[in-house]
């Protein structure tokens, strides 16, 4: 038996998405990747560059290279993203010292978000044909390559830091993919403009990026900030700067993205300049139901309340002074996160070794636990 797909026009349907709130669009195939996708996939994780993503296997990289094993009847996918590029929202000159939290976490959560309007454009894409359509709407936590369906479509193009980048929108778009059942007529995908241009390679204070293209999670602020449950290793550190969730710095510097077209989204403006610029000694202050009570509804509940008071603490020692000794102290000495006391000894040692001397001994005395007397240790003595 013959199962006839309706059809409809790829400029309808981005006529369509435009409708849903979804400003740029493209439409690609639903046929599998096949072995060049997955042969990349697994030599990443062989080479060490995803560790950390425990969940991230052989098997899944595989699984994910043929979005048809998430939609057997898919025809197509519309690659969908909403831009959230704002220039006028800035680091505060207030004299607050204040941690940065990426720019796509400052509102509501892109998840939340985005779903919301690929439903809305799945009934819009249902009224206009005149029948149901089976569709999977994808966010960034699907077995599926977001980036690749993206590239593929015409959404953009893989920059050098392995972001997509949007004709006129640049990297600051938030991405996810409606697979369909039906006929749409493809778009073609677009020719990589990075040329020459290393900047982003240039500017990552980590050397995450460690080649074109390839990014080593293990070492990226954003996956040490966001992902990593446990101590952030001690060398890398200093290089965090005040980045509390994420990390923003191989965007900005793209030219592309830098010359990005500002789209007015109040979805994702923050609901206060602390959300974006949030004050050090508040992160740190906070218990864990104020936290839960100030970011629900972003993704900066992704870090998780220990993590970020650990990014905060890490920050402090990477961007304060003798005088916020006494608060690291506080801190290293009755916090109930063994991860955030032992940061927090760190953070005093980073900001003067000789002056904190005299309470990390006092420190080294009263601590029980094997974790927090290493960090202490290593804070004396500069290991």
């Amino acid at each position: 038996m013959n199962i006839v797909h309706p059809s409809i026009e790829r400029n309808r349907v981005k006529e369509l998405a435009h409708e849903a709130g979804l400003s740029v669009s493209g439409v690609g195939p639903a046929e599998s990747f096949g072995d060049e996708l997955e042969n990349l996939l697994v030599d990443r994780i062989r080479n060490g560059h995803l560790d950390g993503f425990h969940w991230f296997t052989e098997e899944r990289a595989r699984f994910s290279a043929n979005p048809k094993n998430l939609h057997h009847d898919a025809r197509s996918i519309i690659s969908v993203g909403v831009p959230y590029w704002n220039p006028d929202i800035k680091h505060p000159n207030d004299g607050i010292l204040r941690g940065r939290v990426s720019r796509y976490a400052w509102g509501r959560d892109y998840h939340k978000t985005l779903k919301q309007r690929m439903q809305h454009l799945h009934r819009l894409l249902e009224a206009e044909i005149g029948r149901s359509i089976e569709a999977r709407h994808l966010v960034d936590t699907a077995r599926v390559v977001d980036r690749a369906i993206a590239a593929r479509s015409g959404l953009g193009w893989y920059g050098k830091n392995t972001m997509i980048l949007v004709p006129r929108r640049g990297s600051w778009v938030m991405i996810g993919e409606l697979v369909v059942d039906i006929e749409i007529d493809h778009d073609i995908p677009l020719k990589p403009k990075c040329g020459q241009c290393t900047r982003c390679l240039d500017i990552c204070p980590t050397g995450a990026l460690v080649d074109d293209y390839v990014l080593n999670t293990p070492s990226c602020i954003s996956f040490l900030t966001i992902e990593l449950r446990g101590a952030i290793p001690r060398e890398i550190r200093p290089k965090l700067g005040d980045w509390v969730f994420g990390c923003d710095m191989c965007q900005e510097i793209c030219p592309y993205t830098n010359a990005a077209y500002h789209e007015d989204e109040p979805t994702f403006q923050p609901e206060s300049i602390d959300h974006a610029f949030p004050p050090l000694h508040w992160l740190i202050d906070m218990n864990e139901t104020e936290f839960r009570e100030e970011f629900s509804g972003t993704a900066v509940m992704r870090a998780k309340w220990e993590g970020m008071v650990r990014n905060a603490v890490v920050a402090l020692g990477n961007i304060g002074a003798s005088r916020d000794l006494e608060t690291l102290e506080s801190v290293a000495a009755s916090h109930e996160s063994p991860i955030v006391r032992g940061h927090a000894a760190w953070a005093m040692a980073n900001i003067d070794r000789d002056l904190a001397q005299p309470a990390l001994t006092a420190l080294k005395r009263r601590e029980t636990d094997n974790h927090v007397l290493d960090e202490i240790s290593a804070a004396m003595f500069n290991d």
